[in-house]
């Protein structure tokens, strides 16, 4: 007998990010909570232990920062999760229920790519539209001022502590997914550029927060992997830091400059170091075994982090020993830990992660959960819809497909030129461990992703009918052309990166990796999810395949919610978990 409130109360439990404060006001802080039941973001004063709701809308607010002296609080306005809007600002100490203005109320409704502040009140705000991307200059009392504008993709990647560089990442060689970066000054002047070449990207991720520090600390990949170089534009110098540990290897600068704060990401797990930029010291930071989902350190020298695992729900801690926030309400009930498997693919060895029901016995329905992005992995961390499934008796398979990251450039970017047919070739050599090993029952096999993964779950049950019972895909690319033809602008000039060009120019590719060229060969009956203000994944190109399904009689569902990419309301999250569980354990004759 299933608990039902049991799975619920993962996703109803309050939930607190990360806090981030303001630099020269680190007493004031903003995080995000989905305290109300929509995430929102908040202000702490921890001076005082006042905390303050500063957003309140029906479908939530994801985006926010503080600005460096903790005046004001900056959010990100767009209209029911279509990304597309305008930054506001309200002060950091208003009375509770105040009014956020335009920030800056020259600058039209956008996509947004990137905001940097300056203690001065200087903005430096990044803007994606159909004309292209766009940094504006924004002074106090000022007419904005374009710094730069390319029809390729551009973000605001740093701005220096003395407000005197400006850090651009930009693919003005066409390849977004390797991005290059410059360095101008605020009258638009080139300091310079770095980029390594086709094929290997650099970031930018953030400046000494030292004034008159020119260093820039960069992530690059010029060896297979993420790793990093302090650059310095001004006087034309990089200092590469090679460090002696696998997997992929991320940074932020301690407050004094003299050293970094590493995040080392290594098969699923992360861990936490101190680099003293002066010795070349690394000193392991204590933390748990799990997923630390952001790290900073406090002017005191602690870190501060979000940790969770597979078994156990988020918690920021300090490594002074202290939890430093804790939502009210009772915690999530814990969940089952995952274990790893090592699968032999065609592109080289496939990690995934399995988790198994407590009860029950082999072979399990098992459900392969398909991650999105796909520039992205599914790690040891706290995963509700995951632990919903085991709860209902399935075996929850993951797969850390080519395409994702952590595991190095060449297994990120095989996909490219073969888009979703390479990931599932992946995702059919676990599914056929899954089976052979006793795992899973073939006969109640349930395929499932959201975004990246709805584009795979719809691209799998067309090119591998056989493999699979159910699928429920939600807000997937369904149909790519129309897709291309109607998402977001940044999301066009990655579709040119992984595909080697447009509809126009490589149709053939398009053809041969969207959903809809193989929906005649569906077998499984189908659940879509779709947001109907998605940016991302829009409406008309599910319309367009639901259409066909409909045309050939196919058995299928869909649940449309009025949101964007996912949804931000914790009571509507529950209602998609159990219409997906739902409609599995129906055709699977588990009702």
């Amino acid at each position: 007998m299933v608990d039902d409130e049991r799975w619920k109360a993962r996703f109803r439990a309050a939930r607190i990010s990360l806090p981030h404060w303001a630099r020269d006001a680190p007493h004031r802080s903003i995080y995000r909570s989905n305290v109300t039941g929509t995430w929102e973001i908040y202000t702490w004063d921890r001076d005082t232990g006042r905390r303050r709701q500063v957003t309140d809308r029906p479908n939530g607010t994801w985006m926010g920062t503080v600005d460096p002296t903790g005046a004001w609080v900056w959010w990100f306005a767009d209209t029911d999760g279509d990304e597309f809007g305008v930054w506001k600002r309200v002060r950091f100490g208003a009375e509770e229920g105040a009014e956020s203005v335009p920030a800056v109320p020259g600058l039209e409704p956008s996509y947004p790519s990137g905001l940097s502040l300056g203690a001065s009140g200087l903005a430096v705000i990044g803007r994606t539209t159909e004309d292209g991307n766009t940094v504006h200059l924004c002074r106090p009392d000022a007419e904005p001022e374009v710094l730069y504008h390319h029809a390729e993709d551009a973000h605001v990647a740093a701005l220096s502590r003395d407000e005197g560089l400006i850090a651009i990442g930009h693919s003005e060689h066409g390849d977004s997914r390797h991005m290059a970066l410059r360095v101008v000054r605020p009258d638009g002047s080139t300091v310079a550029d770095l980029w390594d070449g086709p094929g290997k990207g650099v970031h930018g991720a953030g400046f000494a927060p030292v004034d008159g520090d020119a260093r820039l600390l960069v992530g690059h990949e010029r060896r297979g992997r993420d790793e990093l170089l302090i650059w310095d534009a001004v006087q034309g110098t990089e200092q590469e830091i090679v460090l002696d540990l696998p997997g992929e290897i991320g940074a932020d600068w301690y407050p004094d400059g003299s050293a970094l704060l590493i995040s080392h990401s290594h098969e699923a797990r992360d861990e936490l170091y101190r680099y003293d930029l002066g010795t070349g010291v690394l000193t392991g930071i204590e933390t748990p075994r799990g997923v630390i989902g952001g790290a900073a350190v406090r002017p005191d020298g602690t870190v501060e982090f979000s940790w969770s695992s597979a078994a156990e729900p988020p918690v920021v801690r300090s490594t002074s020993g202290e939890v430093v926030l804790t939502p009210p309400g009772r915690p999530a009930p814990p969940s089952v830990p995952v274990e790893d498997v090592w699968v032999d693919g065609p592109g080289g060895r496939i990690h995934a992660l399995v988790s198994r029901p407590a009860d029950g016995d082999r072979p399990y329905p098992a459900v392969f959960d398909v991650h999105g992005g796909p520039t992205a992995q599914d790690d040891d961390s706290f995963a509700p819809a995951a632990a919903a499934w085991v709860d209902h008796g399935f075996a929850v398979v993951r797969v850390n497909y080519r395409g994702s990251t952590g595991y190095g450039s060449q297994w990120r970017d095989a996909i490219e030129g073969r888009v979703g047919l390479t990931e599932l070739e992946d995702i059919k050599a676990v599914r056929d461990w899954a089976v052979s090993s006793g795992l899973a029952d073939p006969e109640r096999l349930v395929l499932t992703g959201g975004s990246w993964g709805g584009f795979l779950t719809l691209l799998g049950i067309g090119t591998q009918p056989g493999d699979w019972s159910v699928a429920v895909a939600s807000v997937p690319v369904a149909d790519y052309v129309a897709a291309y033809e109607d998402e977001m602008e940044g999301l066009q000039a990655f579709d040119r990166s992984l595909f080697g060009g447009s509809p126009d120019e490589v149709p053939d590719r398009y053809r041969e990796s969207s959903p809809l060229t193989y929906v005649d060969r569906v077998e499984a009956p189908v659940l879509i999810l779709a947001g109907e203000n998605d940016p991302r994944c829009p409406i008309r190109q599910i319309d367009n395949y639901l259409g066909r399904l409909a045309e050939l009689g196919l058995p299928h569902e869909v649940y449309r919610y009025d949101a964007g990419h996912g949804s931000l309301v914790v009571e509507e999250r529950i209602t998609q978990m159990a219409a997906e569980m739902g409609f599995a354990r129906k055709h699977l004759g588990m009702s």
